[in-house]
């Protein structure tokens, strides 16, 4: 039976070096040599006891002998098994009558450096190691990159759930994952961001996850709607103002940009600012200075502005209602929201989200599931009001309900009057005796055929998919029908 490990020092840390050697004198000077570079030694002198060791410790680097004597497996052996279970251990094989064939051996079991006994063997390990702790700098320096790597994956992972979670970003069309792959990207840049899109699509949530994803995450985010504000005011709410600065400014008061400092403004509705007021925002985006309402000190500020709008700026711009400066100034990176209309495989997750939250702040809720028949009614409307209206839906219609299940009945009494779809083409037939079966059949069939192309936004392939039909035959219907957009 071996020996227990010789050690230097208490338990094995990075720093550790591993030698095996079945010669005493051998292992002595092992140690005296790695000791005075300032490393722990451990030694033994069975190769197997060494991999019992390193299957609980931790090592900087092996020194293993060839020879370890008779019975016991050669140290090319003990390297084979190290190798495979730590592949990035530096190992060197030490021998006193090694042969080419040894040393090539040796390196195609994965050890570092072959060095033969002599009297010179203190010269060549510490040329050996020097070259070893070389390659060793390199392995560190790439765990380190891949362990960092890891941790911003986690991160990325982990802040891209609280982006989702805390924000209620719900969706899984293409259209969104676009939007999240833009948030993602521009996130950690500090420069302003645009988000364009109908009411109700969602802009302050993508602002907010903006912020949530970048280094700011901590630091305030303050939010303001410029056309909530008379513009009279709105200098006073964005930069604040002195005391006695008009009728009522009884003490100084800080503005959104300087509660901001540090973090993120959310400029809401920026469309409906005049094109002198914009000249202000302009000022302040491109300096990050400002001054109060009739105060004299110029306020130095750090502020990240993301601003959004449902007007067209485009159309603005060219109507002269709004600065091409300010937009390039705020355009760094554009996000553009889709209508919900466009994003309609999204409606069953939202409305399982919405649901969901619903029962948890009301409390009495019965309903528990939202079965096809729901979905189905839920996806034959088009929501002007985008996700906002649809969220309203949901809970009027949980709200109502009085059973576990949400019916088409329930969504039906919660949705607009004029929601209701239309009778399919052929219906007012039913009625007419002198309509043939036929002709009823190809009424109906043409209804169906375009009401799939609406649903799916005139994609021919996704229609006939909803259809069960091949693309072949959906053309020949939409050729017969005369089905194209109006």
């Amino acid at each position: 039976m071996s020996p227990p490990a010789e050690r230097d020092k208490g338990p094995g840390t990075p720093g550790t070096i591993v030698c095996v050697d079945d010669q005493a004198e051998v292992r002595r000077l092992l140690g005296e040599v790695f000791r005075a570079r300032g490393r722990e030694v451990v030694s033994f002198d069975d190769g197997e006891d060494a991999i019992r060791w390193l299957e609980r410790e931790r090592a900087e680097m092996v020194i293993l002998d060839l020879d370890l004597g008779t019975g016991k497996r050669s140290g090319i052996d003990i390297c084979r098994v190290l190798r495979a279970s730590h592949p990035d251990l530096p190992i060197i094989i030490l021998t006193g009558h090694g042969t080419i064939d040894d040393a090539v051996q040796a390196v195609k079991a994965g050890a570092a450096d072959f060095i033969s006994k002599d009297p010179y063997l203190e010269d060549k390990l510490e040329l050996s190691v020097e070259k070893v702790e070389r390659m060793l700098q390199h392995v560190l320096e790439r765990r380190r990159l891949e362990g960092e790597n890891r941790e911003l994956r986690v991160t990325n992972e982990r802040l891209r759930k609280i982006a989702g979670q805390r924000w209620q970003i719900v969706g899984e069309s293409a259209p969104m994952r676009h939007v999240m792959a833009k948030i993602e990207r521009v996130a950690p840049v500090p420069r302003p961001v645009l988000v364009l899109g109908p009411r109700g699509t969602g802009k302050e949530l993508v602002a907010r996850a903006i912020h949530t994803l970048s280094p700011r995450a901590s630091e305030p985010f303050i939010t303001i709607n410029c056309a909530a504000v008379p513009e009279s005011l709105l200098e006073s709410e964005l930069f604040g103002h002195e005391e006695g600065a008009f009728t009522g400014a009884t003490r100084q008061k800080e503005g959104k940009f300087e509660l901001a400092d540090g973090g993120t403004l959310f400029l809401d509705e920026i469309g409906n600012m005049s094109m002198e007021f914009q000249a202000k925002i302009l000022r302040v985006l491109e300096y990050q200075r400002f001054e109060r309402v009739a105060g004299s000190e110029s306020i130095q500020v750090n502020v990240r502005v993301i601003a959004a709008t449902n007007a067209d700026l485009k159309q603005a711009m060219t109507d002269g209602k709004f600065r091409p400066d300010l937009y390039d100034r705020l355009a760094f990176e554009v996000i553009q929201l889709p209508p919900l209309r466009e994003r309609m495989q999204d409606v069953p997750v939202l409305a399982a989200y919405f649901l969901t939250q619903f029962r948890t702040e009301v409390g009495g809720i019965t309903v528990a599931e939202l079965p096809a028949e729901a979905i189905d009614r839920l996806m034959m409307y088009d929501y002007p009001g985008n996700v906002r209206e649809l969220k309203n839906v949901v809970e009027r219609a949980v709200y109502r309900a009085t059973g576990p299940r949400l019916t088409a009945a329930d969504v039906d009494a919660a949705m607009p009057p004029d929601s209701a779809p239309p009778p399919p083409p052929g219906s007012q037939f039913v009625d007419d005796p002198s309509t043939s079966l036929i002709d009823r059949v190809d009424a109906f069939e043409a209804w169906l055929c375009k009401d799939a192309l609406e649903r799916t936004r005139y994609r021919q392939k996704d229609a006939a998919a909803m259809l069960g039909l091949t693309y072949d035959q959906f053309r020949q219907r939409y050729r017969k029908y005369g089905l194209g957009k109006d």
